[in-house]
């Protein structure tokens, strides 16, 4: 609240607060708790008698509905809320920011409520989604998890987040209990584009699954704890990783990874997206490799850091799970082997935006670090795995020893004119000296190369080229035209206030 000047403007009975208000008389920037579960809370209510047998009818009978609560009325409900925050506000826009169930609440609201009985578009009202550790593809139980299950998300039990429960009420037209027709093709993770685009969207994904007591003895490795990597994001959605459970005092929700990624999500200026591109095509020209090597699989380590924080903003390492699949991801490829393998992105914050709140602050806006640069960094680790017979090799493996790593280092400032950007980059095997010395980076690097990154139009913003190191081409997996591209994406001219 106090970086972006926000205030949550009252502690009592916020909608009665809302209708008492005159039209347009609220300020934008602030803050309001949508309550789903007061609705059908039962703190106070002691338990009615049951049986065995009844419970376990109950159990397997269990439905999206329960006493007091139903998930689309939920959605209804906050759709409701939204249009009178907008009405006492003035605002165009607003911010929905979620965890866990709260994220489903939302996309029911996005995807189906708002496409039903007359009511505004969700893209007109909502300006971004960010979700924490949000089960945006399901959750699978199993009957052992049932009680735990029920503890752990309330009234309605698990079967809200059966991945083909979920279609009943994410689907316009269908009611729960519907299913979708083998024909239909539909996937519990996307979000139609025309709904709501992916570019709004934001899924912080967490990767510890060992701090959240129970669940995690059902719900494994590859997990917050609760919900699965894989199905904790939208796809197409910009996402981060952090190691972090779902909840709880160390949870997703408490942390500083969490609120970096938020912060810069719903208020920074440029989009930055990096790709991979330029790898050879995979697995088909596989036959011509030694028979030892015939069916090598390739994962990558990535660390995105930030200069000044002290936290790790995204990063997806074997040891959390959740490593980079380079073969999977090359064989997802429809058109070309050039077909990005997105390995990283995240937000520009721009110094002005940052000075203009100083100034509210009445804080002192002084001569500014390093000229005003921000420093991005993506670490890269590339691993090799040998399958045989259906499991891995290990005869000939080292453990944790990477065929390469290196790091990008990238600076970036406001050009001259102050309206847009430049950026400085070098891998940190050639900068010559300690890096935090060399500002830009490229003061590292023989005066021939101390230039900055040159940007072209891309159909998406601004993109430029950075081509690897030639030792990281050498890798089969990678070859001799492997680059990154970094694509900029000026948010200026999108309405986002709210």
């Amino acid at each position: 609240m106090v970086d972006e000047n926000y205030r949550l403007l009252v502690r009592g009975d916020q909608h009665q607060f809302l209708k008492d208000a005159e039209d347009g008389s609220l300020p934008m920037e602030s803050l309001w708790v949508y309550r789903f579960y007061d609705q059908a809370a039962t703190t106070f209510t002691e338990p009615a008698p049951e049986g065995v047998l009844a419970r376990l009818w109950g159990r397997l009978q269990q439905t999206v509905t329960a006493k007091g609560f139903d998930i689309e009325q939920a959605a209804a409900g906050l759709y409701d809320l939204v249009m009178l925050i907008r009405a006492k506000t003035g605002a165009g826009q607003v911010f929905l920011v979620a965890h866990s169930m709260g994220g489903l609440i939302c996309r029911s609201m996005i995807q189906k409520v708002c496409a039903e009985r007359g009511r505004r578009a969700a893209k007109d009202i909502v300006a971004r989604l960010f979700t924490y550790g949000t089960p945006h593809g399901g959750i699978a139980f199993d009957v052992g998890a049932l009680d735990w299950v029920q503890e752990a998300f309330g009234p309605a039990g698990s079967d809200i987040f059966s991945p083909v429960k979920m279609y009943g009420y994410l689907t316009p037209g269908k009611k729960f209990g519907d299913r979708p027709r083998p024909k239909d093709d539909w996937d519990p993770q996307a979000v139609d584009p025309k709904v709501l685009p992916a570019s709004r969207i934001f899924c912080l994904v967490g990767t510890d699954p060992t701090d959240y007591g129970e669940p995690r003895l059902v719900v494994g490795p590859k997990s917050d704890g609760l919900v699965r990597i894989e199905r904790a994001y939208v796809r197409g959605a910009h996402r981060a990783y952090v190691h972090r459970s779902h909840s709880g005092r160390y949870g997703e929700v408490n942390s500083e990874e969490g609120y970096q990624s938020l912060r810069r999500f719903l208020f920074g200026r440029w989009g930055v997206t990096v790709m991979l591109l330029g790898v050879p095509a995979y697995p088909s020209d596989m036959a011509s490799w030694p028979e030892e090597d015939r069916w090598p699989v390739w994962q990558a380590d990535m660390r995105l850091t930030v200069r000044g924080l002290p936290v790790v903003l995204s990063e997806q390492m074997a040891e959390h799970w959740c490593p980079i699949q380079i073969n999977e991801e090359l064989a997802r490829h429809v058109d070309t082997a050039d077909t990005p393998v997105p390995l990283a992105s995240t937000f520009l914050m721009d110094p002005r935006h940052e000075a203009e709140l100083a100034r509210e602050r009445h804080e002192e806006v002084g001569a500014a670090r390093h000229g005003g640069r921000l420093r991005y960094v993506l670490t890269l680790r590339i691993f090799k795995l040998v399958e045989s017979d259906g499991g891995f090799r290990f005869r000939e493996h080292l453990e944790q020893v990477p065929d390469w790593t290196d790091t990008l280092i990238v600076d970036v400032g406001t050009n001259e004119a102050g309206e847009g950007l430049t950026a400085w980059a070098a891998w940190n095997s050639e900068v010559r000296g300690a890096n935090d010395v060399n500002d830009p980076i490229t003061e590292g690097l023989p005066p021939e190369r101390r230039h900055a990154l040159t940007f072209d139009k891309d159909r998406d913003g601004l993109a430029c080229r950075v081509d690897l190191p030639d030792i990281a081409k050498s890798l089969p997996i990678l070859g001799e035209q492997a680059h990154l591209k970094i694509r900029v994406d000026d948010r200026l001219g999108e309405t986002t206030r709210a």
